[in-house]
């Protein structure tokens, strides 16, 4: 049930068991006055949605999800718009601060199945209340009256904008709307461009690097030759010499310049004399650390008796994030309070460790979610952030703080190098047991805790699947008999970080290489192989699609060749088909990518093909070239010239999405496509070069 408070606009939470207390830790409405909304509604559900319908005619709902880049903002408009009958144009998402209560976190490709019908519960509502107010105010029964473009029409024309009714409606107690069938959808399921596009592409979109906090002057921090380098001393009197430098601090990570630019900060950064201690890993390099990972990898089991194996070993490289906006945060840190501007997927759990680093409580620390360039699970990290706030407060300034993409890379957090063993047991032409045993990399400070990974699990084959844990027996994506498997860690002081699909991303491409060599060693096609033992109709559906749709089987010339891949996760599933020309197996490109995914309601499919693209491009790079090195305790790469992500003349020629219909609740789809499109692009290579591929990236 839905009550509402008497006030001078229109406003709603989540109508699923709310009560009538005002939201903790809720931001004031648009306007920026808490008492222009009164006292907010607040939904027992973790989302704390709260609309707001201004009498200048806008929908307002404050958003407890960052945007970075993948379409939230646009989706969620979406479900707004559907419900009120608003034009997409009214409708403004701007994003949450901090809360000290209630779900903010962005990641597991959560944000559209969790918001779904929070949203439309809240504007269903809205509407409601909206039709009631008219109602009165024309002495019609609401069941006559009908909405459109953000207004109310009576039977006769008459209208009267939503921004018209918003006091009368805001003092309406118990009304409730009730969402609409899929049947009268009009706006979700629609191909929708970014409600943003055009402040992207014209500069108007703000990032925290935009920002122009009163007296924050810009800082960058001088860093450690290798990972966790600490500083001995310090000679900062030829940086201070410099002109333009306002402060030379020493934080935990290093030394900070505070200077009137950029240009000058980083000059008077290079100018640091500083004497460093080499980090815990100075000793250790890539083959040291294989090593060690292979070591780690628990033993597989004994195999079925008469049985006949197929075999593969498999090591993945550390990769960065590389988000292409790089880190900034501005903060502005006083003795009793503090503000800091960043983009943040965790924004109350980063808001609770800055307070802690500053020593502050957490109520006098506000945090400003600000939108971001990229993220791909970096910014469930906030390492910027904090720095910030500690530059600040020993400079007893506002700083605005901006690492390098050399900061980044070498320093940054980064997907953990693994090492798997796979063996599929045969017996009579049919897989009768299927083991998987990997070891990864985990980070050895435990004080970073679950935001490591960013309290992020998957699921992989069938099995909840987290470093240092075992993976117990399940049924599996496939009908391969038993399935089993375990996993081990080689514990490093090292920066980690949840990696765009976490652990699948691996864990799946390996798997995906041994299904096409059983079906190999088997004399059958990887398509039809698969159709045969995939257990889900819908696996099998989005398989069946891309086949089709890539001409899977085609005759193709010398050195190219086709691959084929599928992943289930986050209650939908996904199907890659990729054609790859490797003539020159050194330098192969993929040249066509066809990718066929069903996430039950895809709330805006151009979105989501955006992101099945976007995926692509994330498993042809992490496939075929782009990692880290480690030599002697330090990341060798350092910038896009050397951490070689796909540029435009890597990414393929041809690209299409197919959307597979569905009526159910939207599933997750920001990170589904990337196992698929890894494994496909391994057996592609493979198949294209009769080779078998076992360490990535291949051209490493």
């Amino acid at each position: 049930m839905v009550y509402s408070l008497a006030a001078t606009t229109l406003t709603v939470a989540t109508p699923i068991g709310c009560d009538t207390s005002s939201a903790e830790g809720a931001e004031p409405s648009a306007d920026g006055a808490r008492g222009a909304s009164g006292v907010l509604v607040t939904g027992a559900d973790e989302e704390m949605l709260v609309l707001e319908v201004t009498a200048a005619n806008r929908v307002v709902v404050r958003l407890p999800r960052v945007e970075v880049g993948q379409g939230i903002t646009t989706a969620v408009a979406m479900m707004i718009a559907e419900e009120l009958d608003a034009r997409l144009v009214d409708v403004d998402i701007p994003l949450a601060d901090a809360r000290t209560k209630g779900n903010q976190y962005t990641g597991g490709s959560s944000s559209v199945s969790s918001l779904h019908g929070p949203a439309r519960e809240l504007a269903a509502t809205a509407r409601a209340r909206l039709v009631t107010a008219a109602a009165r105010r024309w002495h019609l029964p609401a069941w006559s009256l009908r909405t459109r473009n953000t207004m109310v029409v009576a039977p006769d024309g008459r209208t009267a904008t939503f921004g018209s009714l918003t006091e009368s409606a805001a003092r309406i107690r118990a009304v409730t709307g009730r969402p609409k069938p899929a049947s009268r959808h009009r706006v979700i399921g629609r191909p929708t461009t970014r409600i943003d596009a055009r402040d992207i592409v014209t500069g108007k979109a703000k990032y925290a690097g935009d920002l122009a906090v009163p007296g924050a002057k810009p800082a960058v921090v001088a860093r450690p030759p290798t990972l966790g380098g600490k500083v001995v001393s310090v000679d900062d009197s030829a940086a201070r010499a410099l002109p333009g430098v306002l402060a030379v601090v020493r934080i935990p990570s290093g030394v900070a310049v505070v200077a009137e630019s950029f240009h000058h900060a980083f000059k008077a950064r290079d100018a640091l004399r500083i004497t460093w201690a080499p980090g815990p890993l100075a000793s250790l390099s890539d083959a040291a650390i294989r090593a060690r990972l292979r070591a780690a990898v628990p033993r597989l089991g004994t195999p079925p008796s008469g049985s006949t194996q197929v075999e593969g070993e498999f090591a993945f490289a550390f990769v960065s994030h590389a988000p292409m906006e790089v880190l900034t945060a501005v903060a502005d840190v006083r003795a009793h309070q503090a503000e800091i501007w960043f983009s943040s997927q965790t924004p109350m759990e980063a808001r609770d460790s800055i307070a802690s680093a500053i020593r502050l409580p957490a109520s006098s620390v506000r945090v400003h979610v600000m939108r971001g360039g990229g993220s791909f699970g970096r910014r469930l990290n906030f390492d910027a952030a904090t720095e910030a706030a500690l530059i600040s407060k020993a400079a007893r300034r506002p700083v605005k703080l901006m690492w390098s993409r050399g900061d980044d890379i070498r320093h940054g957090r980064m997907r953990p190098a693994s090492h798997h063993r796979i063996r599929a047991s045969l017996v009579r032409g049919r897989v009768v047991a299927f083991e998987h045993v990997m070891a990864s990399v985990n980070e050895s400070n435990q004080e970073q805790g679950p935001a490591v990974q960013g309290g992020v699990t998957t699921t992989v084959f069938g099995r909840a699947s987290a470093a240092g844990g075992p993976l117990p027996s399940d049924t599996g994506l496939y009908n391969f008999g038993r399935v089993s498997g375990n996993s081990g860690g080689v514990e490093l002081a090292m920066p980690l970080g949840a990696w765009r699909s976490v652990d699948s991303g691996t864990m799946r491409t390996a798997e995906e290489i041994v299904v096409d060599e059983v079906a190999r060693s088997l004399g059958k096609d990887p398509v039809a192989f698969r159709r045969q033992t995939l257990r889900s109709k819908a696996v099998r559906a989005v398989l069946d699609k891309v086949a089709t749709a890539g001409h899977w089987g085609r005759t193709m010339p010398t050195g190219h060749a086709q691959g084929v891949a599928v992943h289930e996760e986050y209650g939908s599933c996904v199907a890659c088909l990729v054609e790859i020309d490797a003539t020159d197996p050194k330098d192969p490109r993929v040249t066509k990518v066809v990718m066929a995914a069903d996430v039950g309601t895809a709330v805006n499919p151009r979105g989501l093909e955006a992101q099945l693209m976007g995926t692509s491009v994330d498993g042809i790079s992490t496939v075929l070239q782009a990692g880290l090195h480690i030599d002697r305790g330090a990341v060798r790469e350092g910038s896009f010239a050397d951490f070689r992500y796909a540029r435009q003349r890597n990414a393929p020629l041809h690209f299409e999405a197919h959307i597979m219909p569905s009526r159910r609740d939207p599933g997750g789809a920001g990170e589904l496509g990337v196992p698929a499109a890894a494994g496909a692009v391994a057996n592609a290579y493979a198949r294209a070069t009769g080779s078998r591929p076992r360490r990535f990236p291949i051209n490493f």
